[in-house]
């Protein structure tokens, strides 16, 4: 166990390798999701965003009446949460109903009050509502070095979703795989890296070929041996 600057314990630095990556969240989830139902300890995976940017969705014109009547829902919704608490120190029904009663009308009112003046003295320089939040440009699916090749089994005998976009893996993700070896490898699904297995089935297919042309130059040589007088 290590202990951070603070005096406080930290978990051990967990040495992970990139599984895929994607260009959104959901399909991130998914891989995960997958893993999960097939009984793979997704303890050691984690999802990690990169590229972080800010997107803020604007939703629609904000005028003095749009902000009073904002404030108007929030400050009911409010009262009504304030009376149903003070009611239950009441014994009868009537004073009960009327209490919350009471305090949605002068919720409301405070809550229209508030939105109506915080937005005019804004001065119309926010005269709009939007909605923030801050995304990814891609998601990294990485899982603990050991479990690697298993993960990589399970992900791929798993059906994709039809709108997955698997982004390819950057170089600095892992090991990088030489052109050449990548060009000689049989296909395999994007975002995934190349293991040993793959290069040595690639491998024996490339010796398979080479004594098929062999015994294809032996048969012509004796062809031609054969129709000599």
């Amino acid at each position: 166990m290590q202990y951070s600057p603070a005096g406080g314990p930290v978990s051990p630095a967990v040495d992970r390798r990139l599984l895929v990556s994607y260009d959104n969240y959901a399909a991130a989830q998914r891989a995960v999701d997958t893993l999960s139902d097939a009984g793979f300890p997704v303890e050691n995976t984690a999802i990690v965003g990169s590229d972080l940017r800010l997107e803020e969705t604007v939703t629609g014109r904000l005028t003095n009446g749009r902000a009073a009547l904002s404030g108007l829902i929030t400050g009911a919704v409010f009262g009504l949460i304030v009376g149903l608490f003070l009611g239950l120190f009441t014994s009868a029904t009537t004073s009960f109903f009327g209490l919350v009663l009471w305090s949605i009308l002068w919720g409301a009112i405070a809550g229209a009050a508030f939105g109506f003046t915080s937005h005019a003295f804004t001065g119309g320089t926010r005269d709009f509502s939007s909605r923030s939040s801050i995304v990814a440009g891609r998601y990294d699916v990485l899982v603990a070095s050991p479990m690697l090749d298993q993960a990589q089994a399970l992900l791929q005998g798993g059906v994709q979703p039809a709108d997955t976009v698997v982004v390819q893996r950057p170089p600095s993700a892992g090991p990088v795989t030489s052109p050449l070896a990548a060009r000689d490898t049989a296909p395999q699904a994007t975002g995934y890296p190349v293991t040993d297995a793959d290069e040595a089935r690639a491998d024996e297919a490339r010796a398979d070929e080479g004594r098929a042309e062999e015994a294809r130059d032996d048969d012509r040589a004796g062809l031609s041996r054969g129709r000599r007088p």
